[in-house]
């Protein structure tokens, strides 16, 4: 019997050691204005986002090697931008496998996940600042329910960026007043909960994802969520940080903030365009604002041909922002 013993371990010692190494993250969750961990640790998340898991595939780069660079890079979260019209192409399946991928990548190297829903625009008009914007309210819906039954069990999914960039663009993609928003992101808030999913919603306010003001006199009717701003460097003119705390800083003092896009370049850069126009000026001004508040931020973008480009290639070598930021992140 002990001989029989011995063998089984023999066989079973991999599968042992591979289920010790595939633990699971801690769950995050929201306490005051901080996000913790299960273990009641404060996190502060500094991150990288990924160009559309979608075009990686087609580029050949959705792999475990841009994880590692990334990681390597000092991240400690990525966001997947999910743009409709890619997820309606692909079809629901394979872009989920493709999510599922991009999952298991970034969990063996202890890195979190923002899933964004991709759109800039009017969800309550469905109108569009282009083309590849295009959603519904029902296609908005419908992807957070599938996502929701999909990620409910998955701590290392952590967070549900609703919408990326609310805008009415002056009135000229319809109107949407602050509590009709706020009653389509509830709804949404209130479909993905029914399915006893805990990944935190995200919460962005007008003028492409920048201003919060609205949130000081009228806060989303939710407990457990974080709010978003895009505070790029020609949303407002320097000096910067009173701007950010009157437009989107104060939010911090009661509920976490997440700053799911930030960046620049040069106006002779690849790309380049209003509002990421900027220089290492902006860059030390937003991470120290950051560190002073604690609030955290992810970086536009991981990819050599999307603006502000981190990377100038496939081989990962830094553009001037990249240089900055891939610095940034690791003193943290």
């Amino acid at each position: 019997m002990k001989q029989t013993q011995l063998i089984l371990l023999a066989l079973l010692w991999p599968l042992l050691l591979a289920a010790q190494t595939e633990t699971a993250m801690p769950r995050i969750r929201v306490q005051g204005n901080c996000f913790v961990s299960e273990k009641g640790d404060t996190l502060v998340f500094r991150g990288l986002n990924c160009s559309d898991p979608d075009k990686l595939a087609k580029d050949g780069h959705w792999d475990k090697a841009y994880f590692e660079e990334i990681k390597r890079w000092g991240a400690n979260i990525v966001r997947f931008p999910v743009h409709p019209p890619a997820w309606r192409r692909r079809g629901q399946e394979a872009y989920l496998q493709l999510l599922d991928q991009g999952v298991a990548w970034a969990k063996e190297l202890g890195l979190y996940v923002i899933i964004d829903w991709h759109s800039i625009g009017n969800l309550r008009s469905e109108m569009y600042q282009a083309p590849i914007y295009e959603t519904t309210r029902k296609e908005s819906f419908e992807f957070w329910r599938t996502l929701a039954k999909h990620y409910k069990n998955e701590p290392a999914v952590a967070f549900f960026e609703l919408f990326n960039e609310p805008t009415v663009f002056n009135g000229q993609l319809g109107a949407c007043s602050w509590p009709q928003w706020k009653e389509i992101v509830e709804e949404m808030i209130t479909i993905i909960r029914a399915h006893d999913c805990r990944a935190i919603p995200l919460v962005a306010g007008f003028n492409w994802a920048y201003d919060l003001g609205p949130v000081a006199n009228d806060p989303i009717d939710a407990e457990g969520i974080a709010y978003v701003s895009h505070p790029y460097p020609q949303k407002r003119a320097q000096p910067w940080e009173p701007q950010w705390t009157r437009d989107w800083g104060f939010v911090a003092e009661k509920h976490p903030v997440v700053l799911t896009e930030i960046g620049f370049c040069g106006p002779e850069d690849p790309g380049a365009h209003i509002p990421v126009i900027s220089d290492e000026t902006y860059g030390e001004a937003i991470t120290a604002y950051c560190a002073e508040k604690g609030i955290s931020y992810m970086v536009w973008v991981f990819d050599p041909q999307w603006a502000p480009r981190l990377i100038s290639g496939w081989d990962f070598s830094p553009t001037r922002q990249g240089a900055f930021f891939k610095k940034a992140l690791q003193r943290h």
